[in-house]
This record gives C-alpha cells, structure tokens and sequence, in this order.
C-alpha cells in the first residue's frame, strides 16, 4: 500500500486554498487540481509500503507537539503548484521527528529536504502569479498515517493512524 505522514489542514486553511483555487480557475489556470478532501502536508512520503504496522509502531514513539502553519507564498516545481508554509521551529521539529522514527525503524522513505508546501494543482499551465494567496493560519494538532489509492479513477487519501 501507498504511505505517507501528513499534518491535515483546517477547514478554515483548506478554505483559503479552495478560494484560491477557483481564482486560478478564473484566470484560465489550466491543470489537475487537487481537491479539497485531499489538501494536506506530507512530512514524510513513504510510498509503497507492505509494514503498515511497522510504520504504526515508529510514529507511536513520537511525541507530537503542536506546531503553527501559515502561509507564505506560491510557487511551482515539477509542474506543481504550490502554497509554501512558512518555517518555524515547531512544523521543522516534526518532520524531524517523523523522518527519525522511521529511519530508527529502518523505514524507506524519500529523503528530499523537507520544504514545507501543499501541492495544489499538478501539470500547472498558465500565468498564475496574477492571483493572491490570502492568509490563513492554523495550530496543527496531531499528525496522520495516510493511505492513499486509485478508486474510480480519483486519488482517495485514508487515515490509518494518528498521534
């Protein structure tokens, strides 16, 4: 099964991104947009993965503090089009802690340089600078083990654990 470590956002953040996303919409912004159900941060992408519970088991160890999410700008990379988080001590801490759990548990993840970003439109074409991220800030609470599959032909995300 397809794993990652996520920080699920507010309604009110998933909001400002749903917002956003029907500006991008109006000025032509062509792409596959993510929806709204599925919006999240990934911490940690795992990927295939057959150890769920070996996974369960390394983030049980975890203490989750809260941390504070807020956004700070747009950008793209790979054709995706995201809205970057600013960095602050607590989201850094927790990715640590994550991508440290699962190494001690010899878990494979990938190991790019957390940058913290919610994907929001894939395959991006079009001239997107001309919209305005509004502002929206959140205190993340717990973070969740995350299933994600093909149902239908639609990206469906489930949670299969948090702390």
């Amino acid at each position: 099964m397809r794993l990652f470590v996520a920080a699920m956002l507010s309604e009110e953040m998933k909001r400002e991104i749903t917002d956003l996303m029907h500006e991008l919409k109006m000025l032509g912004i062509k792409g596959n947009y993510v929806p709204a159900r599925n919006l999240h941060l990934t911490l940690a992408f795992i990927g295939e993965c057959k150890e769920k519970m070996k996974v369960i088991d390394a983030l049980s160890g975890i203490d989750v503090k809260p941390f504070r999410l807020a956004f700070s700008e747009m950008g793209v990379f790979n054709q995706v089009l995201w809205v970057g988080l600013k960095g602050n001590q607590g989201l850094s801490q927790a990715a640590k802690d994550v991508r440290g759990a699962l190494d001690a548990a010899g878990i494979s993840y990938d190991r790019k340089k957390f940058e913290p970003h919610i994907s929001i439109i894939r395959n991006v074409g079009g001239d997107w600078k001309k919209a305005s991220l509004g502002k929206a800030e959140m205190m993340a609470k717990k973070i969740s083990l995350m299933k994600s599959e093909e149902k239908e032909g639609k990206r469906v995300y489930t949670e299969l654990f948090s702390i």
